[in-house]
């Protein structure tokens, strides 16, 4: 045996399969990366890894950076799934933008997918073994197939037939659409200056579209409700077809000659139209009161509907006296009694305005009568009883059980007057109370006055 290695047949055949393992191991693994290189490693998460493998290609910008070198799903605290991809970088990505952003991208339509990672401009980059988070996985892929299944059976069958449509339209009308290619140049030359102001920097055009789509956005709510409203409106133009001739046109015809009616006329309802609104302004404050005693007026029409059907005669028995009245208003002294009444109310106005505030707000008149009612209900074929209870009055000083030379003011705590003859019922400069029923009781002091304080502004039966 010769002792030069390089003429050993065995040494030579060992060290060329050693060469030839060496490179199908480097090319079986060139993917993703030769050993013994330094890489710069990320993970990713996605939405969706399909038809991802390992190995595919990473790209920014088109040039290959990196490989996919793991795939697996991870599970999310809220139930969801998400794709986690470990990314194998080169060392001169190293590092990425944190606003970079990534998503899967087909390389070909056979199915084919690579990882584009775009740069953001982030000054803070990840570091080696980060996670690029899902928020950054946009924007959204579109699948090869997500575009094919736009073209379902309906789709097709509509593009059939507008191509049919087109076709059966344009068919033997060239002569029509020559003319209609003519007439387009002067709706072109008219249509220069139009386009000349709308691209003015003072025209806003852009401002324009944008408060547009404000508005679009704003009304997309309402898109169904819209919808509905022109598929409502079509039911009613398609019920007024029936009454479209001659009946609607008649009407339209006659609009211009009703419009011309308005214009000289209208401006004579001035006046008649200023006094209404007058008579409505001073109507509020009526029917706003009528809002709580609507359900008794409701009960007092029903109950009165049936006692209408007598007016008739009662009306034929009250000629004779609107005849009387009618020669009465005629009496020359009946205005100057009328002046002398209006000017007796008018007297009486500023009393009228003080007591009012005592039943509009406080009720108590009707809780008077109620009252007293109350008090004589029960008795016998006699007559009725009035109820009473009798209470003894505490003695001392100036007692109210007898005569005094002042007011009932001590020593013990019950020898006390309380009186309040002119208790606050929210009349004009007054507080608005209601002060007697609701006044507390101070114990230990003498009260010949108002009570301290504002008191309930409503009794009972008031709102």
């Amino acid at each position: 045996m010769n002792g030069r290695p390089a003429s050993n047949p065995v040494l030579i055949g060992a060290a060329t399969v050693l060469v030839v393992i060496v490179g199908v191991f480097l090319a079986y693994n060139a993917n993703q990366g030769l050993p013994f290189v330094p890489s710069y490693r990320l993970e990713a998460e996605l939405p969706s890894a399909a038809n991802l493998v390992r190995g595919n290609e990473v790209r920014i910008g088109g040039t290959r950076v990196g490989s996919v070198e793991s795939i697996a799903a991870e599970r999310r605290r809220d139930g969801s799934s998400v794709a986690l991809l470990g990314l194998k970088l080169e060392p001169g990505v190293d590092p990425l933008p944190r606003d970079s952003t990534v998503i899967v991208r087909p390389r070909s339509a056979l199915g084919l997918k690579y990882v584009e990672l775009t740069r953001g401009r982030a000054r803070e980059g990840f570091e080696a073994g980060e996670r690029i988070p899902l928020a950054q996985a946009t924007p959204a892929p579109v699948e090869f197939d997500d575009f094919t299944n736009m073209f379902d059976d309906d789709t097709r069958s509509a593009a059939q037939a507008n191509l049919r449509g087109f076709g059966d339209a344009l068919a033997g009308r060239g002569a029509s659409l020559n003319q209609a290619i003519g007439a387009l140049r002067p709706l072109l030359r008219d249509l220069v200056p139009v386009a000349v102001n709308l691209a003015a920097p003072e025209t806003d055009l852009a401002r324009f579209v944008r408060e547009l789509a404000d508005a679009a956005r704003a009304v997309a709510p309402a898109a169904e409700s819209q919808a509905q409203l022109f598929v409502g409106l079509d039911r009613t133009f398609g019920a007024l077809r029936t009454v479209a001739r001659p009946y609607l046109q008649e009407a339209i015809s006659e609009g211009p000659a009703t419009l011309d009616a308005g214009i000289r006329e209208l401006p004579a309802q001035r006046p008649f139209l200023r006094n209404t609104e007058g008579l409505f302004r001073e109507l509020r404050p009526g029917v706003r009161a009528l809002r709580a005693g609507a359900p008794d007026l409701a009960g007092a029409l029903e109950a009165g509907t049936p006692a209408l059907r007598s007016y008739p005669p009662f009306n034929r028995r009250l000629a004779s006296l609107l005849d009387e009245l009618r020669t009465f208003s005629e009496d020359p002294l009946v205005p100057r009694g009328i002046a002398r009444l209006t000017e007796t109310v008018r007297t009486l106005d500023p009393t009228l305005q003080f007591l009012a505030p005592a039943q509009t707000r406080c009720n108590y008149l009707a809780l008077w009568f109620r009252n007293i009612a109350s008090l004589l209900s029960e008795g016998d074929v006699n007559g009725t009883w009035q109820r009473f209870i009798i209470v003894a009055t505490p003695q001392g000083p100036n007692s109210e059980g007898g005569p005094s030379a002042g007011i009932a003011n001590g020593p013990t705590l019950e020898n006390r007057l309380h009186t309040n003859p002119y208790p606050n019922a929210g009349a004009p400069g007054r507080p608005a109370e209601c002060e007697a029923g609701n006044e507390p009781y101070l114990r230990g002091r003498a009260v010949t006055a108002n009570v301290p304080g504002t008191q309930a502004g409503r009794t009972e039966g008031t709102p």
